[in-house]
């Protein structure tokens, strides 16, 4: 009896030295010009984040929905926005240069490529639910997975016309997002609202709602659809928490341009930003700066190269 345990048991040993178990703590990695990020993800249910087979899209939003107020994970991350911090630095270090881009009132092509990220960094706490997608084996390029529940961010600098300003900034926000990338296409979105509170007190406190959602086909046979199967497009609106008024209003619209014989696809988003006046006051208010009218007007544009 004993010898055929201990045979047993060399016989199995093989196996289970193939399949470990799955780790309960995880890293990522994005990189991205406008967004790059580290994050951990920690389980909190002592079980590794669940696996989704591939879905269509629907499935998979059906299935974040229906776990948002049943928190397993815990991610925390810090963020970076390159190009936005990099417009900072040329008006700041390179003015003449920044002043010659400027081609009308409203069209500043430094402006026009980094507008509508309001800070340079960020520290981040996501409680909620989380799922991984099948993918590529590219986890370099950034996450895979999907997210439903509760951040809370934080920052210390706020970006103003491309000038760092002082600002020890808190965000609440509920969100549905994710990434799925293929090997024949690529699916991003992002449905958030919550609430931004300021610590300069030139800079009103806000409440907002934004919705982004972009596909890329690689496959010929996904390009039929002109606007939805390669396109995109990002709104978000912000309102006082003071009088309830409209502060802010954020668009961008991207089209994508696959090539043919590689998983590279040429985006141009096309937008604008449209700030209030009520949204700054004292220093930081137009009339005193005198760099802007009192309702902004900033057109974007926004290439950029997706693998």
């Amino acid at each position: 009896m004993k010898l055929a345990a201990l045979l047993s048991l060399c016989l199995l040993a093989p196996a289970l030295a193939q399949e470990p178990p799955e780790e309960r703590t995880t890293f990522e990695l994005e990189l991205d010009p406008y967004y790059s990020a580290y994050g951990i993800y920690r389980s909190l249910t002592g079980l590794p984040i669940p696996h989704l087979e591939a879905r269509n899209e629907l499935e998979i939003y059906r299935e974040l929905i229906s776990k948002f107020y049943q928190p397993r994970t815990l991610v925390l991350e810090a963020s970076f926005n390159p190009l936005p911090y990099a417009g900072t630095l040329i008006k700041k270090n390179a003015r003449d240069f920044y002043d010659d881009m400027r081609w009308t009132s409203n069209f500043n092509a430094v402006q026009a490529a980094t507008a509508g990220f309001e800070e340079p960094w960020a520290l981040s706490l996501f409680l909620g639910n989380v799922v991984s997608f099948d993918t590529i084996n590219r986890s370099f390029q950034g996450k895979r997975n999907g997210y439903s529940g509760m951040l809370f961010s934080y920052g210390n600098y706020h970006i103003k016309d491309n000038v760092l300003v002082k600002d020890d900034w808190l965000e609440v926000e509920g969100k549905l997002k994710g990434e799925q990338i293929l090997a024949d296409r690529s699916l991003r979105w992002s449905f958030r609202g919550g609430m931004k509170f300021h610590g300069n007190r030139y800079i009103a406190d806000s409440f907002h709602i934004g919705f982004r959602r972009s596909r890329t086909d690689f496959k010929e046979n996904g390009r039929s659809s002109f606007w939805l199967h390669n396109s995109g497009f990002e709104y978000v609106s912000d309102f006082s928490q003071k009088k309830l008024e409209p502060i802010r209003h954020y668009l961008v619209v991207d089209k994508k341009f696959p090539a043919k014989n590689s998983r590279v696809a040429f985006t141009l988003g096309l937008g604008f930003v449209w700030t209030a006046d009520k949204k700054y006051s004292g220093p930081l208010s137009s009339s005193v700066s005198g760099t802007r009218t009192p309702n902004s007007f900033q057109f974007i544009l926004r290439p950029d190269l997706e693998f």
